[in-house]
């Protein structure tokens, strides 16, 4: 099925509000005043010359802020990791840059701006560390201490004597720079105070409940007085997972000054919280001269804050890819004088799966074979680690399909062997994975008397397509029309759903709604068997069916009663069924549920400059049943140009002597845009899971953008004979001899 969004018209006509676009009476505004050191301390803090602007109120600092609670316990949202969460305007501490020191509130945004660059601030600095790559010596082992966090396996055999032993080695440092979020939607906060002085907060975040967690337990509110609402998320993929600082800030001022209050951070300010994580990979791989892998070695470092433990599936990938005896893999951490990193789509993955692929494509050319070749050498049936099946894994036809509709059989094997003018064309290729996860949720439906049904569960939509999935689910289960189906979401108040992360919530909380829509069709088959003379009588629920919008004979159709009408029966008007969604884990330990991709890649490379062009991408995708493929080529087609980003422009450039990241706005930190992106073909593997999820969807979310980096970088080395082992790969290093 391919269907348009269900929501689409509301966001292109301006109908749909975001965080910072819901109307409140007599609103305050709040601009953030950030920090200008690294680490050290507040001396002195002086808003006399921005209270004198006219329309200020009140510059809240650490000061004078509300009551807020002391024990890290209680600024623990449900993803922090391990160790003490960032506490904004607890005392004054500096941790990081950019952190933010002070709230100007005034009646006007302009009054609010300007006052803030007025606020006078005295700091003792203290000497700091934000270099990873300076630091390595001093890392260390992680917390296991955060949600869907699984640390890398006990070493499997004996890898590193079979690789000194091994016949054919290669051997590879990898380095991955920071990256910082950049969504459309800037983060925002709006509480709107009401005269019992409930707060009613509309926040940019991928959990409504999560956010509302966080603020009653921050302010020691009880929950019924906070609601948070996110119907409209413009872009997150993992920013919004933990709330961020100006959450806290715009509901400080809401309390103290009683009034509703809207925080609005600004570009720069996005780049002064969390990160995809700075990186340093080491892989070996040895094989035989068929290209049998003998031993996988891959160990990697990365950055964390001094205050958390931020942790990532990095290296358990290359346990998991490619059969092998022997495999050993290693993950730590080094704290520096930053912010805790966050969630980046495909986070782990994106870094690590790059390292193994790039390793894998090394290793084809030192054993003068195809890297596809190898990788169907090595092709796991059952996972190398632990020794389970699979739920399902279609990888095998992902590579015949992707290698076919790319011309693969067409790649002659040596480097710089194809050009066209003054640019080099080279073609690579590399595996993609991901977790394939599903968690619990509830939901409700109503079936109202005018056939219209209205299903709810507080999941988010970050423009993913969660509403019309869940509407598609809804309408095939019920056998309704699409447009009779209405989804809610994006309200603490609905019925639990868990953090929008994970690629999980089609198999979570579609399964949700499902089930829910299922209750409902039992409930109405049993009224219907009441109405005077019905067909229903003295049927079965197994003989019946729901198609058209009513409820029939499978053996004879024309015996049929509209919903409506069996609704209308009932009297109330409505029927109302509810339903929670606990995944099998007894039968999902058994297996180990993943997502998988192939993902081939030309590019032509100017070799006087260095740029590259990404000029066709076949990205051929086995991620259980699609729900909607319209929606679903789209998310791939994202995860690609993110994918082609991370190969070619992204990367968030620190001065260490001041512990700052320079380049904090979208002129000088690179995303790929409208010119760097040309044909992108997506191949959907016919692929039904139903391990991970009573629909057999699994989740297309973040599978898009892993390998892709990789098969860009291996593409280049075909095209010019120069391998660059860091992202992103700029002219500098392609050009490098």
């Amino acid at each position: 099925m391919a269907v348009s969004r269900v929501d689409g018209r509301d966001k292109v006509t301006g109908r749909a509000r975001y965080a910072a676009e819901h109307p409140a009476e007599a609103l305050l505004y709040g601009v953030v005043v950030s920090g200008t050191i690294t680490k050290g301390r507040i001396a002195a803090i002086d808003a006399g010359r921005a209270l004198a602007v006219p329309g200020v109120i009140e510059v809240i600092t650490h000061q004078n802020r509300p009551r807020i609670r002391s024990f890290d316990l209680f600024y623990k949202d449900m993803t922090a990791p391990g160790g003490s969460p960032f506490r904004p305007l607890y005392d004054d501490r500096i941790h990081s840059s950019g952190q933010p020191v002070a709230l100007v509130v005034a009646d006007t945004f302009e009054a609010a701006r300007h006052a803030a660059s007025l606020v006078d601030i005295a700091y003792e600095a203290e000497p700091h560390e934000t270099c990873l790559l300076d630091h390595l010596e001093r890392s260390h082992k992680p917390s296991r201490l955060k949600a869907g966090y699984t640390p890398p396996p006990e070493p499997k055999g004996f890898a590193d004597e079979v690789w000194d032993k091994a016949l054919v080695t290669m051997e590879g440092e990898y380095y991955s720079a920071v990256e910082h979020h950049n969504p459309l939607e800037m983060f925002a906060s709006t509480v709107v105070r009401g005269l019992d002085g409930h707060l009613t907060i509309y926040d940019k975040t991928q959990s409504s409940q999560n956010s509302r967690w966080y603020v009653s337990h921050v302010f020691g509110l009880s929950k019924d007085k906070v609601t948070v609402r996110n119907p409209y998320v413009g872009g997150a993929f993992g920013s919004g997972l933990r709330p961020q600082y100006q959450l806290a800030l715009a509901v400080m001022a809401a309390l103290k000054l009683e009034r509703s209050v809207r925080v609005v951070l600004t570009r720069q300010q996005m780049f002064s919280f969390g990160h995809r994580p700075e990186t340093v990979q080491k892989v070996r791989l040895g094989a035989r001269p068929d290209g049998t892998l003998t031993a996988i070695i891959h160990e990697a470092l990365a950055e964390t804050s001094r205050n958390e433990d931020y942790v990532e599936a990095v290296v358990n990938w290359s346990g998991q890819l490619y059969a092998c005896e022997h495999i050993r893999l290693g993950y730590k951490l080094v704290a520096l004088d930053r912010f805790s990193p966050i969630d980046m789509r495909a986070p782990g993955a994106a870094h690590g799966v790059h390292a193994l692929e790039v390793a894998m494509d090394e290793l084809s050319y030192e054993l003068k074979m195809d890297p596809l070749a190898l990788r169907l050498k090595n092709y796991a049936d059952l996972d190398p680690t632990e020794g389970l099946p699979y739920s399902t894994k279609e990888l095998r036809a992902c590579y015949e399909q992707g290698a076919q509709r790319f011309g693969w059989h067409r790649r002659p094997g040596a480097v710089r062997s194809m050009r066209e003018g003054h640019e080099l064309i080279g073609w690579g290729m590399a595996t993609g994975m991901w977790d394939a996860m599903q968690m619990f949720a509830r939901a409700s439906a109503v079936l109202h008397a005018d056939g219209k049904l209205v299903v709810s569960s507080a999941a988010t939509d970050i423009g993913t397509g969660t509403y019309t999935a869940m509407c598609i689910i809804a309408a095939d289960t019920m056998g309704m029309p699409l447009e009779r189906v209405r989804f809610q979401l994006g309200d603490s108040t609905l019925p639990v759903a868990p953090v929008e992360g994970g690629s999980s919530h089609v198999a979570t909380v579609g399964s949700a709604v499902q089930g829910v829509c299922e209750k409902l069709q039992k409930s109405l088959f049993k009224l219907a068997r009441t109405m005077p003379d019905s067909p229903f009588a003295k049927a079965r629920f197994e003989d019946a069916e729901f198609a058209g919008g009513t409820l029939r004979l499978r053996a004879q159709p024309s015996h049929a009663l509209a919903l409506a009408a069996i609704v209308a029966f009932d009297g109330a008007g409505r029927l109302e069924e509810k339903y929670m969604m606990l995944p099998n884990v007894l039968k999902q330990k058994n297996y180990l549920r993943a997502t998988h991709s192939a993902v081939f890649v030309e590019v032509r490379v100017d070799e006087a400059f260095g740029t590259v062009r990404v000029t066709r991408v076949v990205s051929a995708i086995a991620a259980g049943r699609i729900i909607n493929a319209k929606a679903a080529r789209s998310q791939i087609i994202g995860g690609v140009v993110w994918g082609i980003g991370q190969a070619l422009h992204e990367a968030s450039q620190s001065d260490d002597r001041i512990g700052r990241f320079m380049n904090h706005n979208l002129g000088e930190y690179h995303v790929s845009v409208n010119a760097d992106i040309h044909e992108i073909d997506v191949v959907f593997v016919q692929e039904d899971d139903r391990i991970v999820s009573r629909l057999g969807a699994k989740g297309v979310g973040e599978i898009g953008q892993v390998g892709v980096a990789a098969a860009v970088c291996n593409a280049i080395y075909h095209a010019t004979g120069r391998r660059v082992r860091s992202t992103p790969m700029t002219p500098d290093k392609v050009m490098a001899p």
